[in-house]
């Protein structure tokens, strides 16, 4: 626990399980939300091949996260570490000129 706690920058054990559980429920509820949106914008395997549904399904549940880790990092008082890691993580796919 100590080495997560220098690694993350955080204090207490508390924080810990905070940041564990804002990451449980934002992959829990963007995987939840991506099939009626995928419904609503009328994306099925019928409609694409299997492989065009579940790139576009990826890809959607990835933009999803985004928002939803901060939003969910900000309901559960840990917005400077949640945004913290988004710029991190983003800017290692490729997105670090926009966070300079």
């Amino acid at each position: 626990m100590e080495k997560l706690k220098q690694r993350w920058g955080i204090e207490s054990n508390v924080q810990i399980i905070i940041i564990l559980i804002v990451f449980a429920v934002t992959g829990s509820t963007a995987s939840y939300i991506g099939k009626p949106i995928l419904h609503f914008l009328n994306i099925t395997t019928e409609n694409f091949s299997t492989f065009g549904y579940w790139f576009t399904r990826i890809v959607l549940l990835f933009i999803m996260y985004q928002f939803l880790l901060v939003g969910f990092g900000w309901l559960f008082g840990q917005h400077k570490f949640f945004w913290n890691f988004e710029k991190k993580m983003l800017s290692r796919i490729g997105f670090k000129r926009f966070f300079n």
